[in-house]
């Protein structure tokens, strides 16, 4: 119970102090984590685990999209809105459909846009 308090708080103080950056990067974190625990929950058959760690991913997404800046961002901006709405309806579609495999191309999609937003 303590370790788990322990780790909780360690999470809350390392968001609260982060950086904006920092904080882009582990929104795209936590989204590439719930993906990976929809996949395994889906291949247990546990499809109300999945259904919430898809939702979940889907928050993430819809807060990652939120934060666009068209007006400075312009054409970057419109892309990456673009690329949200897919994971978003990809995430739809893969809790309808219990599909694992649109889930792993997810999860390659996302990487991909950390590792170029930490090359930032």
């Amino acid at each position: 119970m303590y370790n788990k308090n322990a780790k909780n708080m360690y999470q809350q103080n390392q968001i609260l102090t982060a950086s904006p950056k920092k904080l882009v990067s582990l929104l795209f974190e936590g989204s590439i984590k719930n993906l990976s625990l929809a996949k395994i929950f889906i291949e247990k058959n546990d499809f109300e685990q999945a259904n919430k760690t898809l939702q979940k991913h889907q928050n993430i997404i819809v807060e990652l999209q939120s934060t666009l800046n068209f007006e400075e961002g312009g054409e970057v901006a419109k892309s990456l809105d673009t690329m949200y709405t897919y994971l978003y309806e990809q995430a739809m579609l893969a809790n309808v459909q219990k599909d694992v495999t649109i889930i792993d191309n997810s999860i390659k999609i996302v990487k991909e846009l950390l590792e170029s937003w930490n090359q930032i």
